[in-house]
């Protein structure tokens, strides 16, 4: 999927599919790629995610920009619109799960933990991520904050594959969802929520780097 959606975005900056005009069929680059559809679905995704494309129903995948748009869109949300939310929801959330959780809230984050751990599958991963930023929101012992991230649990999904994929954010999100449960498994609000801002840094570092390669992010600057 990353190899296609990368030569498609290539071929798409460099002028050989201008504005305007219709990418070939999701079979004729599927036998061209030597891929299924659904590889080549998933890279079409990405490039309408980057706004480099808009899909037509009946009519295919047209060409709508020469590069990526700045706030790329995941369902109905944009990329700014769920930072935005996240910076003010899930980041307070933290601290108030390590000061709140239960028994059964870190019996269930430890093993969805686990789970993230080995599971291969990105899908699953993906579904897995998404229980695993709820559960922390019901920790709060707040019933409000949980409805809001299964408002945006759709268009945070999609953007959490969308980052599996090309930034290959899989491996390091396990690390730091461990060290945001130990914070509160300990029952310290303040590296609560400092692991989950770090967090929150990392997967808006890896996607400014997907859509602007080349740009100085938080983490370039902590190195």
């Amino acid at each position: 999927m990353e190899a296609v959606l990368a030569h498609l975005r290539g071929a798409i900056e460099r002028g050989e599919y201008p504005v305007g005009q219709k990418l070939p069929s999701e079979s004729a680059l599927g036998k061209e790629f030597e891929v299924s559809r659904s590889v080549v679905r998933e890279a079409l995704r990405g490039l309408q995610a980057l706004g480099l494309t808009v899909s037509k129903t009946g009519k295919g995948t047209f060409v709508t920009a020469t590069g990526p748009v700045e706030n790329p869109t995941f369902g109905t949300y944009s990329a700014r619109d769920l930072f935005e939310v996240r910076r003010h929801v899930e980041i307070p959330v933290a601290g108030y799960a390590a000061l709140r959780r239960s028994t059964d809230d870190l019996d269930l984050l430890g093993h969805l933990v686990e789970r993230m751990d080995v599971e291969t599958d990105n899908t699953a991963w993906v579904a897995l991520d998404s229980l695993f930023h709820i559960t922390i929101a019901q920790a709060s012992g707040n019933p409000v904050f949980g409805k809001v991230i299964e408002e945006i649990r759709d268009a945070l999904a999609r953007q959490s594959s969308f980052l599996n994929q090309l930034g290959d954010r899989r491996t390091r999100s396990n690390t730091e969802h461990r060290e945001i449960v130990t914070a509160i498994a300990a029952g310290s609000e303040a590296d609560a929520v400092a692991a989950m801002t770090s967090h929150l840094e990392h997967v808006e570092d890896a996607l400014t780097t997907i859509v602007r390669p080349g740009h100085t992010t938080q983490q370039d600057k902590d190195d």
